[in-house]
């Protein structure tokens, strides 16, 4: 992952709204969860969310799908994987493989 990359990354990240979002769906797995389904349990107002799922889509931490007249959206766990990995990179004094067995605890089918 390039800087830019990992700073949208981060920036769509560092909101309490968008960050609650991510965990949530991160929880939720590959059933993914509804818009509505999200605004209902953070109690969140529909356009409210709407901004900030466009916020996390755009990074790249989120992908939607539409079911008839709802969308689901799902986590981006291989942009989330490749933002830690980015982070660790130089982790351990450069010794990255030290690091690879958090990397791989976080992979998952999402």
């Amino acid at each position: 992952m390039e800087k830019n990359r990992a700073l949208e990354s981060l920036s769509a990240l560092a909101h309490e709204i968008r960050l609650d979002v991510f965990r949530l769906l991160i929880q939720a797995g590959l059933q993914g969860m509804t818009a509505g389904q999200i605004a209902a349990a953070l109690g969140i107002r529909a356009n409210t969310l709407s901004n900030n799922l466009n916020i996390l889509a755009g990074a790249g931490l989120v992908r939607s799908t539409r079911e008839g007249r709802s969308i689901r959206y799902f986590p981006e766990m291989e942009a989330m994987r490749g933002l830690l990995a980015f982070l660790m990179q130089d982790c351990c004094g450069g010794r990255a493989e030290l690091c690879q067995p958090v990397l791989d605890q976080i992979a998952c089918n999402c």
